[in-house]
């Protein structure tokens, strides 16, 4: 369809977390330069974020720029009890058969840890949409977590990443012992104007394509209709090109955007 029509070999502007179009604004660079200090250091780090701005894409492109050394574990669903939590680390620490007994889970995922330090590896442990997290008994065995160390660094590191809303639940004051355990901070905000423009062109080269097939007052258009969050771009974009594709039209000016706009307001 629209690929060969404006010579692409890929879809640009797809919802999938692929590190290969993750357009590094400079909001986005100091997001994964901290996360990256923060993994060598073993320490509990929190990246928030509106919905779509980049957050699960910066974390898998984290996990491809740390190399094998480090050993991720991914907890996409955090509607979890504290020991089901427990468990699904365990599990992601290759222990078979996780214990239901709170006194033994903890010794196999000390053994574990220990295993891993043994093999030179780092464990890492990313929770995402945190926001979602039912209670303050699962923050407290995050923080407890940082328990397990030796003398000059903690055993594991803990990257905890979620909406803004999270940032107003840690607020309150039950919460203090999990921040005081926070080392780093960051808040991913949206693209501005002419980083709209760069990350449009950035996707569309990424994508086999050349840069400049949207006009400049179509990526006015898109910036206010997105407000500069890149999964919001990807929408109205990929339906420009469905629309520009239709009309046989080489560029996608404000007219095709507008269009879009109807349709995805529809």
């Amino acid at each position: 369809m629209y690929k060969e029509f404006y010579g692409l070999t890929e879809k640009p502007f797809s919802k999938t977390p692929d590190p290969r179009f993750l357009y590094m604004s400079s909001g986005h660079q100091e997001a994964l330069a901290r996360l990256e200090y923060a993994v060598e250091e073993s320490e509990i780090a929190l990246l928030t974020g509106d919905i779509g701005c980049g957050k699960t894409t910066i974390s898998r492109a984290l996990m491809d720029r740390m190399g094998d050394r480090y050993h991720f574990m991914f907890v996409f669903n955090p509607r979890l009890t504290a020991d089901e939590l427990l468990r699904v680390i365990a599990s992601g620490l290759q222990v078979n058969e996780p214990s239901l007994q709170k006194d033994q889970l903890l010794k196999e995922i000390t053994t574990a840890l220990y295993r891993l330090h043994g093999e030179g590896r780092v464990p890492v442990v990313v929770i995402d949409e945190a926001q979602m997290i039912p209670d303050r008994e699962l923050f407290d065995e995050l923080r407890l977590l940082t328990n397990f160390q030796l003398d000059d660094r903690n055993l594991v590191s803990v990257i905890i990443m979620g909406q803004p809303e999270l940032r107003e639940m840690l607020a309150s004051p039950v919460y203090e012992p999990f921040r005081q355990r926070i080392s780093l901070n960051f808040h991913l905000a949206p693209l501005g104007l002419e980083e709209t423009l760069e990350y449009l062109d950035f996707r569309i080269v990424a994508a086999g394509g050349e840069p400049g097939l949207f006009s400049p007052d179509a990526v006015q258009r898109i910036f206010e209709l997105s407000g500069g969050v890149p999964r919001r771009i990807n929408a109205v974009a990929t339906n420009a090109l469905l629309i520009g594709y239709g009309r046989d039209a080489a560029w996608i000016d404000a007219a095709i955007i507008e269009e879009t706009a109807a349709e995805l307001l529809a």
